[in-house]
C-alpha cells in the first residue's frame, strides 16, 4: 500500500502542476507577451523554486492540513483514500481545461475520508475559520481589488484622452499648407516642410519612450508571473505532502524527503499545463499587457501572504477573481458562459472529491 499512496502522492503532485501553472502565466502568453511553451517553462520553473522554499516556509500550512482538520492520527489507508479522491478529480478537471482549486478537492477529500474513518474527529469550527473563510475572503478581495483598480484606470485614461484632444478654433493652425504652397505662417514652402517634419520627429520620440515602458511593463508581468506561480507552490505544496506524511513518515522517509519530491513532480507536470492556460488566459476576458500584469501581481501578493500566515487560499479562485476583475464596471467584456462552467466546476469539486475518498476508504480499509 504504501508503493501506491507514493505513486499517487506525485500523481496529485503532477496534476496540481499541470492545473495551477496557468493561474500564473496565464496573462503571460493571453496578453500577447510570449508564447504558451515559452511562459509554461517559466511557470514550472518558479513553481519548482517555491516548493522548495516551502521547506522553511511552510509548517503552518502542513500542521492545518496535518491536524487542524481532522484529528486523532490518520492511517495509510485513509492517507490513500484522500490523495486518490483529491487527484482524481484534478486530473479531470485538466483535461476538460477546467482551472478548479487543489485545496478544495483536498479539503472535499479529507471531509469525505473522516466521514467513514471517525466523523468525530471532524473539526467543523476550524474548518469554518481557519479554512472556508480565507477562501471566500481570498477570492472576493481579488476581484473587488482587481476591479476597483479597473474602474480607476479606465478613467484615468479617459481624462488622458479628453486632455489630448485640441480645441478647435476658426483660423488656420500655424504650419497648414494651403493649395498654393504657403504655409498659415505666411513662411512658404520651406515652413511647411519644416512643420510637416516635426511630427515625425515626434512620433519616434514617442516611440522610443513606448518601446522602453513597454519593456519596463513587460519584466514586471515576468516578474509578478514567476512571483505568482512560487506563491501557489508555497500554498499547494505543504498541503499535499501533510497529507502524504499520514503514511509515508511512519515508512520511512523523512517530511524534508516528501516535500521535495512534491515540488518536483509539481514542477514537472506544469510542464503539461497548456490547455488549462489557454482557457484562463483567453476565454475570460481579453486582456492587455497591462491589465495581464495588474491580475498577476494581486494574485502573488494575496496567495503569498497566504502561504506565510497559514490561511490556504485556492490560486484558482484568487487568479480568476484578479482576472475577472480586469474590465472594471465594463462587464460586457467578460465571457459570463466560462464563468458559469468555472462555478460549477467549483461547486462539484469538493463534493466529487469526498464521494471518491469516502468510497477507497471505505473499500481500503
Amino acid at each position: 500500500m504504501i508503493i501506491i499512496i507514493f505513486v499517487l502522492l506525485v500523481a496529485l503532485a503532477a496534476a496540481n502542476g499541470a492545473n495551477d501553472v496557468s493561474k500564473g502565466i496565464a496573462t503571460l502568453a493571453g496578453a500577447g507577451v510570449t508564447r504558451y511553451r515559452t511562459a509554461i517553462i517559466w511557470g514550472a520553473t518558479a513553481t519548482l523554486l517555491g516548493g522548495i522554499l516551502s521547506i522553511v516556509t511552510g509548517h503552518a500550512m502542513g500542521k492545518l492540513f496535518s491536524s487542524g482538520i481532522i484529528g486523532g492520527q490518520p492511517v495509510a489507508s485513509f492517507a490513500l483514500a484522500v490523495l486518490a479522491g483529491t487527484m482524481t478529480w484534478v486530473a479531470l478537471a485538466s483535461v476538460f481545461r477546467l482551472p478548479v482549486s487543489t485545496t478544495h478537492a483536498l479539503v472535499g477529500s479529507l471531509i469525505g475520508a473522516g466521514l467513514v474513518f471517525a466523523p468525530d474527529t471532524i473539526q467543523w469550527g476550524s474548518l469554518l475559520t481557519k479554512v472556508v473563510t480565507p477562501l471566500l475572503v481570498s477570492i472576493v478581495g481579488a476581484y473587488g481589488i482587481s476591479a476597483l483598480l479597473g474602474v480607476v484606470l479606465q478613467r484615468w485614461r479617459a481624462r488622458q484622452s479628453a486632455r489630448s484632444v485640441p480645441a478647435s478654433t476658426d483660423a488656420e493652425p500655424a504650419g497648414t499648407v494651403f493649395a498654393d504652397g504657403v504655409s498659415a505662417s505666411g513662411h512658404g514652402h520651406a515652413a511647411a516642410v519644416l512643420d510637416q517634419a516635426r511630427p515625425e520627429t515626434k512620433t519616434a520620440t514617442e516611440a522610443k519612450n513606448a518601446t522602453a515602458g513597454d519593456r519596463i511593463l513587460s519584466g514586471l508581468h515576468w516578474l509578478s508571473s514567476g512571483a505568482t506561480c512560487v506563491a501557489r507552490a508555497l500554498n499547494d505544496t505543504p498541503k499535499i505532502a501533510a497529507v502524504g506524511a499520514f503514511a509515508l513518515i511512519p515508512a520511512g522517509m523523512t517530511a524534508d524527503q516528501i516535500t521535495l519530491t512534491v515540488a518536483a513532480a509539481m514542477g514537472l507536470g506544469s510542464l503539461l499545463g497548456i490547455r488549462v492556460a489557454k482557457t484562463l488566459g483567453e476565454r475570460v476576458v481579453h486582456m492587455d499587457h497591462l491589465e495581464g500584469f495588474r491580475a498577476n501581481a494581486i494574485t502573488a501578493v494575496l496567495v503569498g501572504v497566504g502561504a506565510q500566515v497559514g490561511w490556504p487560499m485556492s490560486t484558482t479562485h484568487v487568479s480568476t477573481g484578479a482576472i475577472t476583475g480586469i474590465p472594471g464596471a465594463n462587464l460586457s467584456r467578460l465571457n459570463g458562459k466560462i464563468l458559469r462552467d468555472f462555478a460549477i466546476a467549483w461547486t462539484v469539486t469538493p463534493v466529487f472529491g469526498g464521494l471518491i475518498a469516502a468510497s477507497v476508504y471505505f473499500i481500503a480499509r
